[in-house]
């Protein structure tokens, strides 16, 4: 259960729903409300495929790759590292989403890499490398994690006038320092079992 509970709250601080606010709400600016759901909903269902998609398959990709548990490790927990400093230090052009004025977003930015990015992609792989008889509880938590971020983004405007401008940073910045100490862990316990072999 409490695995449960740490892969849950592990992959909603890298989903970073409250950090990707602003972002989702720039993208989608121009479309009609009722149209802005439809498409935040199919692409929250895109991120879902393919998060299912490399939590299942995640040891045959490792497998392919030739690739050891520690590796992958060390590696996630950089670049946990590195998302973590930019949610504590964030720069100013996050609004640059690449679409042309207008255009609807399908798949990119707002599926891959806002809500499904490379480094939980990585960390679903390492998830169930790690875990590989509790493939329902990591089910279970990444259905928890997306179904927060989901609502989160669903109800952005009213998150966005609760907290304000100034709330979504200090909230996102207490979540980098989260996954900072996250990211340690998971550097730390990768550079551990490397030395034991």
């Amino acid at each position: 259960m409490t695995e449960l509970i740490s892969a849950t709250i592990l992959l909603l601080l890298i989903m970073d729903p409250l950090g990707n606010l602003p972002i989702f709400m720039s993208v989608l600016k121009h479309l009609e409300p009722r149209r802005r759901r439809i498409v935040l909903i199919r692409e929250m269902l895109i991120a879902l495929a393919l998060m299912l998609l490399f939590l299942f398959a995640g040891e045959r990709i490792l497998a392919f790759l030739n690739l050891r548990t520690e590796t992958v490790s060390i590696s996630g927990g950089i670049i946990l590292f590195l998302i973590a400093i930019k949610m504590i230090f964030p720069s100013h052009d996050n609004n640059s989403s690449g679409l042309s004025a207008g255009e609807e977003p399908f798949l990119v930015p707002l599926a891959i890499p806002l809500v499904a990015g490379p480094s939980l992609l990585a960390t679903l792989m390492l998830l169930s490398h790690q875990y590989p008889g509790q493939m329902g509880y990591l089910v279970g938590a990444l259905l928890l994690a997306w179904g927060c971020t989901a609502v989160i983004l669903l109800m952005s405007g009213l998150f966005l006038r609760l907290l304000g401008s100034k709330g979504v940073d200090a909230l996102e910045r207490l979540m980098g320092l989260i996954l900072i100490m996250l990211a340690t862990q998971m550097f730390l316990d990768g550079i551990r079992a490397y030395l034991k072999l």
